[in-house]
């Protein structure tokens, strides 16, 4: 009985091996010495990326005081604090880090263990017996292959890292944004309402002219036109504005019922005085998130085919196991009822279908195609910062230009109130002219945010470094 035990833990330490692949080279996809030297590039500017404890670096909060405004601050702070599709990607880093320590354990021995109680016959007669058997195994990673494996896990790992640190890029240029376009709403609503009092008072003025068959009731519908007409514009400002103010309350992780209690700053006073360069060196899009992940897709790509080719190499299992047998559990752990075995043997795969081949090319395959996103990327990623600058300086460029028009605009309303106060003009026209300026403020206030929207997609197409 004890031999026949010996056998069967032998029997469970078998080696196994899998015949060579032939005919790997006649693929007619990427080839070994394309793969080699792609990885060779990728080892030399290769970089371990690594989790930060303070989250704010993700952001660069020195960047965002350049709006020197503490309330967008505050909420920014908010947002890294609270927004949940960030605690979700903290979540997938750790997620991902389990990913690395569950596949180190195949390179380490595994030793599993139990309690065996029974009742049966060895000796001619029936006994109660205990048995407790102990098997340690271990795949000798020889070729390298499982630590491959583990290599190829830490690459999705940082790759995760690169993606928690795009959803804070993301997260910060969403809640600036919001911030900056709930401003503007702001300055376009009372803007609006200064518009709408002034069409309420032509309205009256109409009315009162018409009375006195001065004015047509042609004029009259015109000017009762234009008044709804303000009053409804004023109305969707309003309604814009409130939708934005639920969608910053998520952004920040607060409730919609409580947009009544956010604060911003005055719409006069608001700006950003950091400075955005007119041209940046194309070296910086390697910071970006994206880039970088590309990158690490890349690499771990590359590892992928490594260990695609080592599939063709024997996998080489050592271990061995002792059993313990007693009838009674006092005397179960003594020599005489014990039984060790260190054993291996060799198995062949002889046919596998293809699928080791299929296998392989596949990963080249995989490989080819994480290179060619890795162009992309970069392409984009060069694309996107061109378009933010050309943003900004063209946007700023239209609104030197319509500053310009509101002087000349304010001169022509100062000439008025003159030509006003002299009794040259009537107050009707004197309150459609000061509609006009008003029309050109917001047309000014408006592009001014436009140029602030434009920083801040520069700021997330450099990757938070700017």
């Amino acid at each position: 009985m004890k031999k026949f035990v010996t056998l069967a833990i032998i029997a469970s330490l078998t080696i196994s091996y899998t015949v060579p692949c032939f005919g790997i080279e006649d693929i007619n996809t990427v080839t070994s010495e394309q793969i080699t030297t792609q990885t060779d590039k990728q080892k030399k500017k290769e970089t371990k990326i690594k989790p930060v404890k303070n989250k704010y670096e993700y952001i660069n909060m020195g960047w965002w005081k350049g709006f020197d405004d503490e309330l967008l601050e505050g909420y920014l702070i908010k947002a890294v604090e609270n927004n949940k599709d960030l605690k979700m990607a903290t979540i997938s880093v750790e997620e991902f880090y389990q990913e690395i320590a569950k596949q180190r354990a195949s390179e380490l021995p595994s030793i599993q263990g139990g309690f065996m109680p029974g009742y049966g016959s060895f000796t001619g007669e029936s006994h109660e017996n205990f048995a407790v058997p102990l098997i340690v195994s271990y795949e000798l990673d020889l070729f390298g292959k499982n630590h491959n494996k583990t290599t190829a896990k830490r690459k999705l790992y940082e790759a995760s890292i690169l993606d928690e640190k795009a959803s804070y890029i993301s997260i910060a240029s969403a809640v600036g944004s919001a911030y900056i376009n709930i401003v503007r709403l702001d300055s376009m609503i009372e803007l609006q309402e200064e518009i709408v009092s002034l069409r309420h008072e032509i309205m009256n003025m109409m009315l009162i002219s018409n009375n006195e068959g001065i004015a047509s009731t042609s004029d009259l519908v015109r000017a009762n036109e234009s008044y709804i007409s303000g009053v409804t514009d004023l109305t969707e400002l309003k309604k814009q504005r409130t939708q934005l103010l639920h969608a910053f309350a998520v952004l920040i992780g607060d409730s919609p019922n409580n947009i009544e209690e956010f604060k911003r700053t005055n719409w006069r006073e608001f700006a950003y005085k950091g400075i955005v360069p007119e041209y940046v060196n194309s070296e910086i899009i390697m910071q970006r998130p994206d880039y970088m992940k590309a990158e690490k897709m890349l690499e771990k790509a590359g590892i992928d085919v490594k260990v695609a080719r080592k599939e063709c190499l024997p996998s080489i299992n050592l271990g061995g196991g002792v059993f313990f047998n007693a009838l009674q559990i006092g005397s179960l752990f003594t020599t005489s009822n014990a039984l060790w075995g260190l054993g291996g043997g060799v198995m062949h795969k002889i046919f596998a279908g293809g699928r080791i081949k299929a296998n392989l090319k596949l990963k080249k395959l995989a490989y080819e195609k994480s290179l060619k996103n890795y162009e992309k990327v970069n392409l984009t990623s060069m694309q996107e910062v061109n378009d933010s600058l050309v943003a900004v300086n063209m946007d700023r460029e239209k609104l030197s230009k319509q500053q310009k028009i509101l002087s000349l605009e304010e001169q022509d309303f100062n000439l008025n109130s003159l030509k006003y106060d002299e009794g040259v003009i009537s107050k009707l026209d004197l309150n459609q002219r000061k509609e006009n300026l008003m029309n050109v403020n917001k047309m000014v206030y408006s592009s001014k945010f436009d140029c602030m929207i434009d920083y801040i997609n520069y700021y997330k197409a450099v990757g938070a470094k700017a």
